[in-house]
């Protein structure tokens, strides 16, 4: 004969209240001071410490941002209208966490984990704190593998390792987040899953930039956390440590990972704005003094981790503003310290219709050809030299001297050579094309051509490698033959 549930359950109790015995239990219960621009005031609390979670009687939560005698200042993660001064606060057992996993793939999620694109919360076991040591020297690896970006000058002249942080940095409406966008689009079929963190940004440009994801097919392999300009200040400072604990999952994992950060610049005026409110001591530009801390410690999470550890990487384009062109400004000297080179967008050359406009002069990339292929690098070599040689010859010519015929030869090739580094938005090019044209630019197969036949050039590579089984491994002499094959097929046009 079955047990009767009920009866067993009243077994249960009884045994529990037969076993019980009481002891004293301390607990620390707070009360909030005083509340408004997304701090909060406690006193009470005298064992909180930074980073530790606040929870209010009505259910608003706070992180503790700040300690002061007598009271902890919190930053409001969840606000509800019943929050006034008065209501208990006491201290949440644990971290600050985040839910990570492979459904998170295709999703837009808050810094905290809660979906903003009206569909159920993803089914997530696993949690990993949002604030995290970065891994340790002996964890790492030499960044060798490439992440193609698609764009034609920075694959080849400023090119980007897995594993690797590269700052995007110029003044607003230049293109920058375009070449996120586009270096996200192009890891389509490369294995690389994407996160892609919006921070302060304004709700149509993350409405923009969800469908524009969406529309390439990007957003299947591609995380969104968004902290946007209307949400609590708390949850903008936290949308880069959320995307980072996020892409730290499947880096561990073992999988390469691109997360991009839009903007830090957004992030360092919000992080300034928690501070002076929270009364710290401001410092250069009124930013608090521990702001290279901040993003120094964000950024140092992207790495190459080696097989010992999982071999997996996480790839860090983080975007800076700068205001009139001045890179030497405060924030942005301090993330060009700590990353790994820089792409420059110049106004000048986006006025002048060079877009993308990256400035190579004033672009670097300190992996450099440690991270390309081979074939690429030696091309690449060639090509970057004779574009450097153009700009200072232009540069020169600009005086109205006369020019020797060699010089002359050089300015018609670097012509012909700008409008080859010219590219459409929302167009990455695989690597294969990148050798295809500089193959055809080293070998003078171009140097006849009319820099507006260009465009039909190119699209000709394009068209001749869709046919071809030609790969980055073959010969080059395979490449030179049919590069060359392509190009007689367009025609010439006298100069």
């Amino acid at each position: 004969m079955a047990a009767d549930p009920e009866t067993d359950r009243i077994a249960r109790l009884e045994s529990w209240v037969e076993a019980y015995r009481p002891v004293p239990r301390v607990a620390e219960c707070g009360t909030l001071v005083a509340v408004g621009d997304g701090i909060a005031w406690v006193s009470g609390l005298p064992s909180a410490a930074v980073d530790d979670i606040l929870e209010f009687g009505d259910g608003s939560r706070a992180l503790v941002f700040d300690l002061a005698p007598g009271r902890v200042g919190g930053v409001l993660l969840h606000e509800t209208e019943r929050l006034t001064a008065g209501t208990v606060a006491h201290i949440a057992p644990g971290a600050l966490t985040i839910a990570v996993g492979d459904a998170l793939l295709g999703r837009v999620v808050d810094p905290l984990g809660t979906p903003l694109d009206g569909e159920r919360a993803p089914d997530l076991a696993e949690r990993y704190p949002l604030e995290r040591r970065s891994p340790p020297i002996v964890a790492r690896d030499f960044v060798r593998e490439p992440l193609y970006t698609g764009s034609r000058i920075i694959d080849t002249m400023l090119p980007i390792g897995r594993g690797q942080r590269e700052l995007l940095v110029g003044d607003d409406g230049l293109g920058r987040s375009s070449i996120a966008l586009d270096a996200v689009i192009a890891q389509r079929d490369q294995d690389v899953r994407c996160v892609y963190v919006l921070c302060g940004q304004k709700r149509s440009a993350v409405v923009r930039t969800i469908d524009t994801l969406r529309d390439q097919g990007a957003l299947e392999y591609t995380a969104i956390v968004v902290g946007e300009a209307g949400a609590l200040p708390g949850l903008q400072h936290l949308a880069p440590f959320a995307g980072c604990a996020v892409a730290e999952y499947w880096r561990d994992a073992g999988h390469d990972v691109l997360i991009v950060y839009d903007d830090l610049s957004m992030h360092a005026l919000n992080y300034r704005e928690l501070s002076l409110l929270l009364r710290r001591p401001p410092g250069r530009e009124a930013y608090p003094g521990d702001i290279f801390s901040v993003h120094a410690r964000l950024l140092e999470r992207s790495t190459c981790l080696d097989a010992a550890h999982g071999g997996g990487s996480m790839t860090a384009l983080p975007i800076i503003e700068t205001q009139q062109g001045e890179i030497a400004a405060y924030i942005p000297t301090n993330l060009i310290s700590i990353t790994d080179g820089q792409i420059y967008l110049d106004a000048t050359l986006f006025a002048g219709g060079f877009r993308p406009a990256i400035d190579v002069g004033r672009s670097v990339s300190r992996i450099g050809g440690a991270a390309q292929h081979p074939a690429i690098r030696v091309e690449a070599g060639h090509m970057k030299m004779d574009y450097l040689r153009f700009l200072e010859l232009e540069t020169f010519s600009r005086f109205g001297a006369r020019l020797e015929a060699s010089m002359e030869a050089a300015l018609k090739r670097g012509r012909v050579l700008r409008e080859i580094l010219k590219q459409d938005r929302l167009a990455p090019e695989p690597a294969r094309f990148h050798l295809a044209w500089m193959i055809a630019f080293n070998e003078g197969l171009l140097d006849e051509r009319d820099p507006e036949t260009v465009p039909a050039l190119m699209d000709a590579l394009a068209a001749g490698l869709a046919g071809s089984d030609l790969v980055l491994g073959d010969d080059r002499d395979p490449w030179v033959t049919a590069v060359a094959r392509w190009i007689e097929a367009v025609g010439t046009r006298a100069q």
